[in-house]
């Protein structure tokens, strides 16, 4: 089974549209074992809440060898738990080194079923990505309009529009109801949802930006196709952390996600 269609089915079994950010920034903990202690307990506390898991990878790697560990960690847990991993990673590169990238977070025990590329140094870095994801039944997520308000200083000007049209030609290739590339589309723009979901019908939209970004879920209903499936919309701080390190907190912030995106779709 493909990343697409394990997102999509456990949408459709959970009522569930919400990507559960895992971001452990280690000033939040005593050391680097009460963060692993941590993260893997909202990793299982949360998961019946989630259709899928993002780690950013900056915050393991910010840990050297035992970020990776810890890494490692989480993605083995989601597996076990029937949680799709989405690597936050917005890797982009030339040649060899992108197929390294590739290779690197689209495969083996610390990498997800899917990873985030960046698009900004030409269309053809997206290939071995591409390539690498099809072969593996992964997916790879490429920067369209991120949230952050600087994103205008180069996603402007058709920019955006351009990369979501490339989505679109390399989803064409295959018979999927959403196909191996999906698009980061920031939820802090919600008046450009319904545009970008037109424009790219087989992809999988990340939402990122729900919650501490200031996003909300009755912003997003457009980025969702009809049954409320094509979409995930993702929070981060706004459930590790929706309380200091009350996992109690952030089952109940998963939750509440939860409902309100089914409550704005239904």
């Amino acid at each position: 089974m493909t990343f697409a269609q394990a997102v999509t089915d456990r949408t459709r079994a959970l009522q569930t549209r919400l990507c559960v950010g895992l971001d452990p920034r280690l000033a939040a903990y005593r050391d680097a074992a009460h963060l692993r202690e941590h993260t893997l307990d909202v990793l299982e506390a949360t998961a019946p809440y989630a259709a899928c898991v993002k780690p950013q990878l900056a915050f393991y790697e910010a840990l050297g060898l035992d970020g990776l560990r810890v890494l490692e960690e989480v993605c083995a847990a989601a597996r076990t738990l029937g949680l799709p991993v989405l690597l936050d990673a917005k890797r982009g590169d030339i040649g060899s080194t992108a197929q390294a990238y590739a290779q690197g977070w689209l495969t083996g025990r610390h990498a997800g079923a899917a990873l985030t590329v960046n698009p900004f140094l030409g269309f053809e870095t997206l290939t071995p990505f591409v390539e690498t994801a099809r072969a593996n039944g992964g997916a790879v997520f490429v920067l369209v309009k991120t949230s952050n308000p600087g994103q205008a200083d180069l996603q402007g000007g058709g920019i955006s529009e351009r990369v979501a049209d490339e989505i679109t030609r390399l989803n064409a290739q295959e018979d999927a109801e959403y196909a191996t590339v999906g698009a980061v589309v920031g939820a802090t723009h919600p008046g450009d949802l319904a545009a970008f979901r037109a424009r790219m019908p087989r992809a999988l939209l990340l939402l990122p930006g729900l919650g501490a970004q200031g996003a909300t879920a009755a912003q997003l209903a457009p980025a969702f196709d009809p049954g409320g499936t094509g979409a995930l919309a993702s929070a981060s701080r706004g459930v590790q952390y929706a309380s200091g390190l009350d996992i109690r907190a952030s089952v109940d912030a998963a939750r509440d996600f939860r409902n309100e995106l089914n409550s704005v779709l239904s």
